[in-house]
């Protein structure tokens, strides 16, 4: 029998009286009342036990097994052979009362359970609705608080008839496990993404978790994972459902001190509320639960219309009767590169712990590519996501709208908008062309970016190790470009989508530059791999996963920087950009969404046709340079190499 279990108790047959049942038959009181019972009957031997529960008297000193036996001997000769007088717990053929006689044997022990399990169930309940739903709030002074919702429906099912407040207690048990679990998940989305889990269009990211972990930990971590997960929300939801009907329970066996303790609470919650007291900077009333359900609800009503507002906004594109002729004048001949940078945020050039390495980088890539001919501008875009989601910020930048999750990625990705290679495509004058080390498996939707032809990681030539999730160096990925499209004799020009993936999450093992004539298959970064970090280890001090991040950007910075020393031509337009900030883990509570971009040229005609942007010279963008919208780019971009911008 479960901790949880109701004992039996005599039903309530007049209006006020003692409660039914459904009052004090649950767990809590009903279980104290009745180890008490049978530890004064234990002791004393003073009487029987009937089958109720509760004790008769027999004569003072009388063996109540002997008194059975009497009594069963003198109704032997009943028609149906049963006595009607007889203890059915006393009868050979039934079971010992409360889990499994062991009440009856350790009563005093019984009774402490039963304490604990009381005080366990308040405190879960208590737990659940004062928890928070991110992480650094969680601490002590979110405990120490007064919440409404509880007061509130301490009130209710005080009030309510027997039968009805069972409904309400498992109702309200079941839909506090379910903010609580709620409440978990976006403990996680915080975590990575800044921002809470959206109840209508992130269930997608779910699938894409599962395969992040595959990747990461293999195919048994997945499975334990997954499992442990789907366990850990059941267990919740029961054991907040269990824990709720015994407060109940106990507040109705308790009903006038409880009903006292509700009103002074009550009072108490408006006094502070009207006060504002707080306790370390944290009010003492709240009414949280009710704000993050009222949130959640508008999160809902928004991401059902989003569909139709984000159908209006794709309709509209400026350069859609635009001539091919017409399209991109001032690039043709050009090999225009639009590279991402996995997760290189502002973060990376603002924060102080950063801010000199990276800008030594910076610096030197700047002189370096001086060097060689090449001039460079830079500025900040928004991106409309942050932490993870690179695939959202690639599609906004290319298409021109405003990708902020995967209900509008589908939409995008199977409509006809045209995206900045669909017209470098239409114009007939580039070959199209992806380098995409990240894609492990069917990418369907390459086909709606208008490449001609995908290099995935299984088709660069690669043959080292993974980098944690990362598949292919960045160095090499750079390399397998030059051999398989840029290098090639009497080509036609390119226009290439670049994912360098080394600086993705999480940072270790991180693979370091090496001679480029010496990369080969890429066998040499097996023993790299062997002197890199391990991402346990890293991952247990946000410092240490803060310093990892910087040196991810840092290789993936001298990476591209040197191919363009090295295999740069005077037709080479570089676009370069970070996809997102980083996940909070290294942004350290900041909120911004801004990513650096810079466009890198030889010819100067390039650079002169977007001098009204008024970009920082040299790649690394000024604190107070332009900052646009993601979405942005492509109309600005394609304006400016057009016929209006020539």
């Amino acid at each position: 029998m479960s901790l949880f279990t109701r004992s039996r108790q005599p039903l309530d047959t007049a209006e006020g009286g003692a409660d039914s049942e459904d009052d004090t038959g649950g767990t809590g009181v009903a279980g104290e009342t009745s180890g008490a019972t049978e530890e004064a009957g234990t002791a004393s031997g003073e009487g029987a036990d009937t089958a109720d529960g509760t004790e008769t008297a027999s004569g003072e000193g009388a063996d109540p097994a002997e008194a059975v036996a009497a009594e069963r001997d003198e109704g032997a000769e009943k028609a149906d052979g049963t006595d009607e007088a007889a203890d059915p717990a006393e009868r050979s053929d039934s079971p010992p009362p409360g889990w499994f006689g062991w009440r009856r044997r350790y009563p005093r022990t019984a009774r402490g359970v039963t304490m604990g399990t009381t005080v366990l169930a308040g405190a879960l309940v208590l737990f659940a609705l004062l928890v928070p739903n991110r992480l650094e709030r969680l601490g002590p002074e979110a405990f120490f608080r007064l919440p409404a919702e509880g007061i509130l429906l301490a009130g209710l099912l005080l009030a309510v008839p027997p039968r009805s407040r069972r409904l309400m207690s498992v109702a309200a048990g079941a839909l506090l496990g379910l903010l609580t679990v709620l409440k978990f998940v976006d403990m996680g989305f915080y975590s990575v993404l800044a921002r809470p889990f959206d109840l209508v269009l992130d269930w997608i990211l779910l699938d894409d978790a599962a395969e992040f972990i595959r990747e990461s930990f293999g195919r048994t971590g997945q499975v334990l994972a997954v499992v442990g997960v789907i366990v850990l929300i059941v267990a919740v939801l029961i054991l907040m459902t269990l824990a709720t009907v015994r407060v109940t329970n106990l507040m109705v066996g308790h009903r006038a001190v409880a009903t006292r303790t509700t009103l002074i609470l009550g009072t108490a919650w408006i006094t502070c509320m009207t006060l504002g007291i707080q306790i370390a900077g944290v009010p003492l009333a709240t009414k949280g639960n009710a704000d993050f359900v009222n949130n959640r609800i508008e999160q809902v009503q928004a991401g059902l219309k989003d569909g139709r507002v984000f159908e209006k906004q794709a309709a509209v594109d400026a350069f859609a009767q635009t001539p091919p002729d017409q399209l991109l004048t001032g690039l043709r001949g050009k090999d225009v590169l639009f590279t991402f940078i996995e997760s290189y945020g502002r973060v990376a050039i603002d924060d102080p712990a950063m801010a000199p390495q990276i800008d030594s980088v910076l610096k030197e890539g700047t002189n370096s590519l001086k060097a060689a001919g090449f001039q460079s501008r830079s500025a900040w875009l928004k991106s409309p996501v942050t932490g993870a989601g690179s695939w959202l910020a690639h599609s906004t930048f290319l298409s021109g709208l405003w990708i902020k999750n995967q209900q509008r990625y589908r939409s995008l990705t199977t409509s006809d908008r045209a995206t900045l290679g669909s017209y470098f495509r239409k114009t007939g004058a580039w070959r199209t062309v992806g380098i995409v080390p990240g894609v492990r498996r069917a990418w369907p939707e390459g086909k709606f970016f208008a490449l001609d032809h995908i290099y995935d990681s299984e088709h660069l030539g690669y043959n080292g190790p993974y980098f944690s999730w990362t598949p292919v160096p960045d160095q090499f990925s750079l390399e397998a470009f030059q051999r398989l499209e840029h290098g090639k004799k009497n080509r036609d020009p390119i226009m290439a989508e670049i994912i360098l993936a080394s600086s993705h999450n999480p940072w270790s093992p991180i693979a370091r530059m090496t001679d480029w004539d010496e990369l080969g298959d890429g066998s040499i970064f097996n023993q790299i791999k062997k002197e890199g970090t391990d991402p346990k280890e890293v991952w247990k001090d946000p410092e240490r996963v803060r310093t990892e991040y910087r040196h991810a950007i840092e290789y993936s910075l001298h990476s591209l920087t040197e191919w363009v020393e090295r295999y740069g031509t005077d037709d080479t337009v570089l676009v370069f950009l970070g996809d997102h900030q980083p996940v909070p883990t290294v942004t350290a509570g900041s909120t911004s969404k801004d990513v650096p971009v810079t466009i890198v040229a030889r010819d100067p005609k390039v650079l002169d046709k977007i001098a009204d942007w008024n970009w920082t010279d040299g790649l690394k963008p000024a604190e107070n340079a332009p900052t646009w919208g993601m979405d942005r780019f492509r109309d600005r971009f394609m304006t400016a190499y057009g016929p209006r911008g020539d």
